[in-house]
């Protein structure tokens, strides 16, 4: 008996795309980025890497800044009825292969201290830390979270 693959495939995503990107962000982040943030990011040409399924839902996405030979991850995330099923590891592959059609030689990244989810895929790519950002990220009830700085070497 053989089972049936969905399809996915990768897409460039554009300011009419905020909403579907929004709608994911806003489900899976206890401070999610604001319309604003995509859009300027947007605008100043950071790449944003959606992965949609056949029917052309929008199922996750990464969003990427260049900066001379290094890319930086800004942004990632999987909507949360479809965590758990590799996505994040498409996702992940995309990254690396758009960092060496940018002809980085790293990409770097700040995940919260408290993502252990995020923190072993980071590992499982060969992500080291590499420091720390004290108070970095806001969290709950006016307090602030350290984050963890990776590196990956390409």
């Amino acid at each position: 008996m053989s089972v049936a693959m969905p399809e996915y495939h990768f897409c460039e995503l554009r300011q009419d795309d905020i909403d579907r990107v929004l709608k994911i962000e806003q489900q899976v982040y206890a401070h999610p980025w604001t319309r604003g943030n995509f859009a300027d990011s947007l605008n100043a040409g950071h790449e944003i890497c959606g992965l949609c399924d056949a029917q052309q839902d929008l199922l996750g996405y990464f969003l990427a800044m260049t900066i001379l030979d290094e890319v930086h991850l800004l942004n990632l995330a999987v909507a949360a009825e479809r965590q758990g099923q590799g996505l994040a590891r498409m996702l992940m592959d995309q990254l690396c292969a758009y960092a060496r059609e940018q002809k980085a030689t790293s990409i770097l990244l700040e995940v919260r201290v408290r993502n252990t989810r995020a923190i072993q895929v980071y590992q499982h790519y060969g992500f080291a830390e590499i420091g720390r950002r004290k108070a970095y990220y806001p969290a709950e009830e006016n307090t602030r979270e350290d984050a963890i700085v990776m590196r990956m070497t390409l």
